[in-house]
């Protein structure tokens, strides 16, 4: 993931650590992604080993694109805190996904091998269950609605590619296949429809698709944007969009779908000195959770977990300090996210925090604060 800060800052390689966040953030503009330059320092481990250069080639924008600055590879990883849900002391876990019963955490991790599979453990338990396991990297689970599948991303057709595969680790089946890459994917309520996005080697534009499992080999392009995430109770995805002038920072907008065919694009929420990426929505539609990014001081990245009403509104922040990525709502309330703390990549997740003042009776309904939890609960508890 390439990010053009100025000159001097310093650079981490998405080649040296292929098993992290491969499309984690990315950007789009006519012109398409810079390619990645080698070197750099592993943004985990330090290690000696030459990068794959086919990953080394899958690098792409990280906030958006910034006109005349230099192209610099910068792995953004995550860093958080709060109650802690997985617990990795070599690799790192990241890519949370929580299935629609509450109980059942998904992710991606290079736990056991370079290349990161698919893993399942339960919220409040400590097993884990190893749902792939193949020499490519298989990232970005999510759960059908029914939670007895799980779409995610794949290179292992030579290009990321969607897969979908049974929550009990049977059945692999290719859904896409196309020189592109294709990533992200997102169930529809329906259970019979998957959007995802695609980087078009013609423009270099990520665009969002459409496919239908009823429907083998046909899919439908909805519009251009990337990371789109489906609401749980309505045909409308949520998604990140580059602006076309400027900075180019990522904004959060939606698309509602009216008989399969893409309607009202809508800009929730943009910033003009911070990258809002990889939002999502909460279970019951009505809020959206996503992370906004900004360079600090020339030489680093902040990211942190904020919330906001799916019809826009002002943002409310959940997390703070460390660097916090990838959100996924879980059914307790809890915004699950990768995360680092005490030198492990692993899952976290937070509680908002409500007003006491405005949960009391006679005033107006109950609103989140612009705080998160600061107490960190043991490995795979969910905290107060």
């Amino acid at each position: 993931m390439t990010f053009a800060p100025p000159r001097g800052r310093a650079a981490r390689t998405l080649g040296a650590a292929p098993a992290l966040v491969v499309f984690l953030l990315s950007g789009c503009r006519s012109v398409g992604p810079r390619p990645p330059e080698p070197g750099g320092a592993c943004a985990v481990a330090p290690s000696t080993a030459p990068a794959a250069p086919a990953i080394r080639e899958r690098a792409i924008t990280l906030f958006g694109e910034i006109p005349g600055s230099q192209a610099i590879p910068f792995e953004s990883r995550p860093a958080g805190s709060l109650a802690q849900h997985t617990n990795c002391p070599e690799g790192a876990d990241f890519d949370p996904a929580v299935d629609a019963s509450g109980r059942l955490l998904a992710f991606a991790s290079t736990r056991h091998s370079p290349r990161p599979d698919i893993y399942t453990k339960p919220i409040g338990g400590a097993g884990i269950t190893q749902i792939t396991s193949d020499p490519a990297s298989d990232i970005q689970p999510e759960f059908s609605p029914d939670g007895g599948r799980i779409a995610f991303a794949s290179d292992r057709a030579g290009n990321f590619d969607i897969w979908m595969i049974g929550a009990d680790g049977q059945g692999a089946t290719q859904l896409t296949n196309d020189p592109a890459h294709e990533v992200h994917p997102t169930w529809a309520p329906d259970g019979q429809r998957i959007a995802y996005c695609m980087r078009n080697p013609k423009g270099g534009q990520w665009e969002l698709w459409l496919l239908d499992l009823r429907q083998p080999g046909t899919r439908k392009f909805i519009g251009h944007g990337l990371y789109p995430r489906w609401s749980p109770v309505e045909d409308l995805i949520v998604y990140q969009r580059a602006r076309e002038r400027g900075q180019r920072w990522f904004g959060i907008w939606t698309i509602r779908l009216v008989d399969n065919e893409p309607r009202f694009p809508t800009e929730i929420a943009a910033s003009a000195t911070e990258a809002y990426i990889l939002p999502t929505f909460s279970r019951d539609g009505k809020q959206i959770a996503f992370c906004a990014v900004r360079p600090e001081d020339g030489t680093g990245g902040a990211s942190e977990i904020w919330t906001i009403d799916a019809g826009g509104g002002e943002p409310v922040r959940l997390t703070e300090g460390e660097a916090s990525y990838s959100p996924a709502w879980g059914g307790d309330g809890r915004v699950y996210f990768a995360g680092r703390r005490g030198g492990a990549e692993a899952i976290w997740s937070v509680r908002p925090v409500r007003s006491v003042t405005a949960s009391q009776p006679g005033t107006p309904p109950p609103r989140l604060e612009r705080t998160a939890f600061r107490d960190v609960g043991p490995p795979g508890g969910a905290g107060p």
